[in-house]
């Protein structure tokens, strides 16, 4: 498994630095930028979740999504609690953000082209299980850190993102057997394909708005980022260890945990007036460090689960 995560990890690496490059050199701009992630998060991401529940009833499957729900109401627990007593309130005007961005996982961006890529359809199937719960928890509890106050309206929002809609949707074309027609569903899978390259443009675009110099002597996002990659996985790692779960669960729950901080940081950062530029500059290094500390996770899992 790490040597699989690791090449995949190369091969998207590479694809980063030539949107980075294409970003620096006026290629694109943010409004480019922008155009790109709602196609991914509108268009591309719903119809990868959709075609990876068009497979034949399995019983192994729905228990496999069942725990994988379970692990990853754990795996955010476990993320809470590391950014809640670690990262102090008491003279820290950015505990907020920092906490939101030591917690959540980039699961949908990071998440899905590399868990599709290692594990396939299987892989995406179980990690929509863990999506789910992101998009709930981070309009829950997310909400109340960065907004301070809870409200059914926004939840609301997160219930109805396109990924949470797809999902339900997909569940209940598989638990009731419905196929999509063939040629509709080829070209759903064609448009599925472009995940990969497409997230990762738009993660080298992000990258290359920030001074990475800058941010590297910054000691708190450095804190914030080892909490993110390494102690929250290795967290999960710890309790995934001794629970009795399918192995491909348990390592599509580990990596999508080990993923960096959640790009919704930044927009929910923007939205509730808090410091955006600070979340982007959590985001940005923590996905750019995310390339060594992915493989590290899983092959320090590999001598474990």
């Amino acid at each position: 498994m790490f040597t699989l995560i690791l090449n995949q990890l190369i091969k998207m690496l590479f694809i980063m630095i030539l949107a980075f490059i294409c970003y620096r050199l006026h290629i694109i701009n943010q409004e480019g930028n922008r155009n790109l992630s709602n196609l991914l998060l509108m268009v591309v991401n719903p119809c990868l979740i959709i075609t990876v529940f068009q497979t034949d009833y399995d019983a192994e499957l729905v228990r496999g999504l069942l725990s994988a729900f379970a692990v990853a109401v754990l795996a955010h627990a476990a993320g809470f609690l590391i950014a809640h007593f670690l990262i102090p309130e008491k003279d820290n005007p950015e505990f907020a953000v920092e906490r939101f961005g030591a917690a959540y996982s980039n699961c949908g961006f990071i998440g899905i082209p590399l868990i599709n890529s290692v594990l396939g359809s299987k892989g995406v199937f179980f990690l929509t299980a863990y999506l789910t719960v992101f998009n709930i928890l981070s309009w829950t509890h997310g909400l109340v850190l960065l907004n301070g106050t809870f409200s059914a309206k926004r939840l609301k929002e997160g219930l109805l993102a396109p990924i949470v809609v797809c999902t339900c949707m997909g569940a209940v074309l598989f638990f009731l057997q419905i196929r999509i027609p063939s040629q509709v569903l080829d070209s759903m899978n064609y448009i599925a394909d472009m995940n990969t390259p497409l997230a990762m443009m738009i993660a080298g675009f992000s990258v290359a708005q920030a001074d990475l110099k800058k941010i590297v002597s910054h000691i708190r996002i450095c804190w914030v980022c080892v909490l993110k990659l390494f102690l929250m996985p290795l967290a999960v790692l710890a309790f995934l260890a001794v629970m009795p779960i399918d192995r491909d669960v348990a390592y599509t729950t580990l990596v999508a945990a080990a993923c960096p901080t959640a790009t919704s940081l930044t927009m929910m950062a923007i939205r509730f007036e808090r410091n955006y530029t600070y979340a982007s500059e959590i985001f940005s290094l923590s996905t750019v460090l995310s390339v060594v500390t992915i493989p590290a996770v899983t092959y320090a899992a590999g001598f474990i689960l």
